[in-house]
């Protein structure tokens, strides 16, 4: 399940792929090409440049080309990127530990010989040119204290649904939630603007330090939590049965002891 910590690692991954003359492009699943965009037009807009920088916004990842278009990639539950075979994530949950060329949804052939392959077994993925990222929030791994609180702000929604709210922050997805809730001591069901200000500070302090962790441990599932995410899991701060609920959507795992 792709979040900001794994988009970040495609990110610097896709480093590998700047300042390579781009040769050809397959889009071999015209679904998985959103926008309007089709294959033809992607080849067009491709062909003969190079990509000049990679960026992420929350979990959009941007290929910048020299002098043309941006290049926009999402990757659903089950996408990831490999660039001359390389994968530096690996193990996705929910996702197939094969690699199967079929789930090839999209790549870039460069001139010297190597591809830039985007691989996702259940296609909710997708490939775009120029994306709209105004409609995103603020990045997760650089929004500050002052501002979580405004996203938070006057916000009657539960506090995990408000911040699996890409429009107002992008890059937490349902894993990174449950951690950093559980870290915080913050209920998920709880309205997101009852949080006092040292409630948005702490929060704003297990976020980062949250990001931190798992980019070193490398990857999203790999939090303290995780473990005990399951049908008679217990709390490993105090021992609690976790509950199992449905927030934003999403199955969440929470300790009512001492998440309040």
């Amino acid at each position: 399940m792709p979040e900001l910590v794994e988009v970040e690692s495609y990110r610097t991954l896709a480093e590998g792929a700047l300042g390579r003359d781009i040769a050809a492009v397959d889009s071999p699943d015209a679904w998985f090409l959103k926008g309007g965009v089709t294959g033809p037009a992607l080849e067009a807009a491709l062909v003969g440049r190079r990509f000049a920088a990679a960026r992420r916004i929350g979990k959009l990842l941007l290929l910048d080309t020299d002098d043309g278009p941006v290049v926009g990639v999402r990757f659903g539950m089950t996408g990831s990127l490999r660039v001359d075979d390389a994968d530096p994530v690996g193990r996705l949950l929910y996702s197939s530990t094969r690699y199967d060329p079929a789930w090839n949804r999209w790549s870039v052939q460069f001139a010297d010989g190597g591809r830039l392959v985007v691989h996702d077994p259940r296609r909710l993925g997708g490939v775009t040119l120029d994306p709209d990222t105004d409609r995103l929030g603020p990045d997760a791994a650089a929004v500050g204290a002052a501002a979580l609180g405004h996203v938070l702000a006057g916000s009657s929604a539960p506090l995990k649904a408000r911040l699996l709210d890409q429009a107002h922050l992008a890059g937490v997805g349902n894993l990174i939630a449950d951690e950093v809730l559980w870290r915080a001591g913050l209920s998920p069901v709880r309205p997101a603007g009852s949080l006092t200000p040292n409630e948005v500070r702490r929060l704003h302090r297990h976020l980062r330090q949250t990001l931190a962790d798992l980019t070193v441990r490398g990857g999203s599932h790999l939090g303290d939590l995780m473990d005990e995410r399951h049908v008679g899991g217990v709390c490993p701060k105090d021992g609690t049965p976790l509950l199992r609920s449905t927030v934003g959507g999403r199955t969440t795992w929470w300790c009512p002891g001492h998440q309040v």
